[in-house]
């Protein structure tokens, strides 16, 4: 693979004013060609880089213009979940969705593990949340109307 722009890294029309343009998430793995393919495989997502060549501990994957950069450091520097941590601060990462629905559907089809399955999660977010290979949680999200917001206009 090379360090060249994939399509996942490109931004869309309705970007083209914006300064900031995303963020991608550094996640430490155990095991970076099992986490590369749960990306791939559970998530829809593809591989845009690994590397070094003589060596790979080092790996990108993205899709739909977001991306996780994912990394091996030692066999003694294992992933550390933020919700092995603190059971309030739960999300390693948070991800907007324009609809998570068909998302939700997809990763269902593909065998994701739902910690969380699609629902509103708390007051104005729609989604659900996934555990990655190393446990790491990832809420898929909207904003969107509460069951009860609409009753409160």
């Amino acid at each position: 693979m090379s360090s060249t722009r994939t399509d996942s890294q490109r931004p869309g029309p309705d970007e083209a004013g914006r300064n900031l343009m995303s963020i991608r998430p550094f996640f430490i793995v155990k095991d970076l060609q099992a986490s590369i393919a749960h990306y791939v495989e559970r998530f829809g997502f593809q591989l845009d880089f690994q590397g070094p060549s003589d060596g790979v501990y080092y790996g990108q994957v993205g899709r739909d213009g977001i991306g996780i950069m994912l990394k091996t450091i030692l066999p003694d520097v294992l992933p550390c979940p933020n919700h092995t941590r603190h059971a309030w601060a739960r999300w390693d990462a948070c991800i907007h969705t324009r609809d998570p629905d068909p998302l939700f559907h997809e990763f269902k089809r593909r065998g994701a593990s739902f910690v969380k399955e699609l629902s509103f999660i708390d007051d104005g977010l729609r989604g659900f949340e996934v555990t990655d290979a190393d446990g790491l949680w990832i809420i898929m999200r909207t904003l969107g109307e509460t069951p009860c917001s609409s009753k409160r206009r």
